[in-house]
């Protein structure tokens, strides 16, 4: 349908919140305006929907929210003929309002609904999927965006994001819906007085941390290691449940942010909560300098993901790149379960194929198995979900991905900032105990190993032709496969849309066992590689690049190599 009529016919239906009256209003006779909010409708796939708060087919409101969940419903009853939905919310603006909506469109389709009474992290959500038997879940959160935007994330039966064929079924019907007359919806009030609408007993978030506990190698170290931690929720969901299982586990002396503590949608410390970005832990440096603690602790504002800066050598604080956390998690972990006799045989560690190289030889020393999935948390997810139907589920050790997602246990099937705050204290008081800091362990892991050094390279081509543009350069890649970059010899190619894993030493050629995606994977002397993908969602390349030394300086310089190469590589 054509912008201006949408426009005209929101105009007329949209009514039932004041602030999109408003909007409409005011944007009236603007066509650009008109045409941006109206042009297209926002899509519904494996992470839900996303997008800016407002009025429109191309935003996210309450309408947009109705729609997305009556499709939901339809498939949860053509697939299972009912069932039960769990539903819960962060910190963003309209959060709570579109959880309520949400559970509104659930109720009048006889779906019963679990909700939360106030905000949770997303691994909470994932874990009430579980807890309760749902058919799927609903987490509002746009994760680390910035404050004008919201979204839906959707989940399955299992506690996983929701797979590539769910999406698509549930996306086909919210297409043959129409938002307004096409919807059914209840009394909220009246739904909860009958019980399909049920909030979640304060009970069940004990349950919760009481499986997050049972993750814990050495319970008990953090008590009398005299840990000092400054903490930021990044006024999101993170602030009571990692403040309450620290000082379950031991760890009294937290400082909090406090102009990040309480819950605010406006995020008007930083333009972008996104622990990855040193803007967004400012203020908890400041604090550090102040208080001056063993580690500082940021969680986003879903807290399924975890940043963390430690002293350093000069007294300033470091940042901790997301990979480099998971690589002493990961060799904490096996190295302590191995001392404890409880490493498994058989374990399995997972990480996606963009996270550092330098997992694999930490598996390799401990004699544990690793396994590669693609970028997504979901694909640990379903590692885990695999080994659950062989009876196996204990054999899964940790997984993460370098966005600093972690988690250990199976209890949810997200990634999980509560639990790996608790294991990054545990891990820095088991170390701390032997005079040790987090920077000299990550230095120590590098001296034994390797430096690893990784960045990732954004390449946008924007306009009417990008996407063409990145098919072309992919078509080209694979057609004239590059012998070397930067000097050192391309050594294997792994094409993840073709299947194939390519030994070019050896000429031969294996089959990649996970779903095809668009990626290429160079495998170059010494380690090093570079990794090509293209955005599924955005006009934009990225490159993750590997870089090995012998030293810091050794790294970066060999690093700034492959840079270059792999931008001449790309034509940019």
């Amino acid at each position: 349908m054509d912008h201006n009529k949408l426009y005209t016919l929101w105009m007329k239906n949209a009514t039932d919140d004041p602030d999109l009256k408003a909007e409409l209003l005011e944007i009236e006779g603007n066509d650009k305006e008109i045409h941006d909010r109206f042009y297209k409708q926002l899509e519904f796939g494996t992470a839900g929907l996303r997008g800016v708060i407002g009025a429109g087919t191309n935003r996210m409101n309450i309408y947009v929210v109705r729609q997305a969940t009556q499709g939901l419903a339809n498939y949860i009853n053509k697939q299972f003929g009912g069932g039960a939905v769990a539903i819960s919310h962060d910190s963003r603006n309209k959060a709570s309002l579109f959880m309520n909506e949400a559970a509104r469109v659930l109720a009048a389709n006889g779906i019963k609904v679990y909700i939360t009474s106030e905000l949770q992290p997303t691994p909470v959500l994932s874990y009430l999927v579980r807890r309760f038997s749902c058919k799927a879940g609903i987490m509002i959160t746009a994760s680390h965006n910035p404050a004008k935007y919201n979204g839906y994330k959707a989940y399955g039966e299992d506690g996983c994001q929701m797979t590539d064929v769910s999406a698509g079924i549930v996306y086909n019907e919210i297409c043959s819906i129409n938002m307004f007359d096409g919807v059914k919806l209840c009394d909220f009030d009246e739904a909860v007085k009958l019980g399909t609408i049920e909030y979640v007993a304060d009970s069940v978030y004990t349950e919760y941390l009481k499986e997050v506990k049972k993750q814990q190698i050495n319970a008990g170290i953090c008590e009398g290691a005299d840990l000092s931690v400054v903490y930021t929720p990044l006024n999101g969901t993170g602030n009571k449940l990692v403040r309450r299982v620290l000082c379950e586990i031991g760890v009294s002396n937290v400082n909090v942010v406090k102009e990040q503590e309480l819950p605010d949608g406006n995020f008007t410390t930083c333009s972008f909560p996104n622990p990855e970005l040193p803007e967004a832990l400012e203020l908890g440096i400041e604090l550090c300098n102040r208080v001056k603690p063993d580690l500082l602790l940021a969680t986003d504002p879903d807290a399924d993901r975890v940043g963390i800066a430690v002293p350093d050598r000069d007294g300033s604080y470091r940042l901790i790149t997301g990979n480099e956390t998971g690589i002493m998690l990961t060799d904490y972990i096996l190295k302590c379960r191995k001392e404890n006799g409880t490493l498994p045989e058989d374990g399995v560690v997972v990480k996606t194929i963009v996270s550092t190289r330098l997992i694999e030889r930490i598996c390799k020393h401990y004699g544990t198995q690793m396994k590669d999935v693609l970028t997504g948390f979901k694909y640990i997810g379903e590692i885990i979900l695999g080994l659950e139907k062989e009876g196996k589920e204990d054999n899964y050790i940790f997984g993460f991905e370098e966005s600093y997602g972690y988690l250990a246990g199976t209890y949810v099937r997200d990634k999980d900032a509560v639990v790996a705050s608790m294991l990054i204290c545990e891990m820095a008081a088991y170390y701390k105990k032997q005079g040790k800091s987090l920077a000299e362990v990550i230095d120590g892991l590098y001296h034994e190993y390797g430096y690893y050094y990784n960045k990732t390279l954004d390449f946008y081509f924007e306009g009417a032709e990008g996407m063409h543009k990145m098919s072309a350069l992919m078509d080209a890649l694979r057609e004239n496969a590059p012998k070397e970059i930067a000097g050192f010899n391309v050594e294997g190619i792994c094409d993840y849309r073709e299947s194939t894993d390519t030994n070019i030493l050896t000429g031969e050629t294996s089959e990649i066992n996970l779903p095809k995606s668009n990626v290429l994977s160079y495998s170059l002397t010494g380690d090093n590689a570079v990794i090509v993908r293209p955005s599924g969602t955005e006009p934009k390349i990225k490159l993750y690049l590997t870089s090995v030394g012998t030293s810091k300086e050794n790294a970066l310089e060999i690093m700034e190599k492959i840079k270059e190469s792999a931008k001449t590589l790309l034509g940019v």
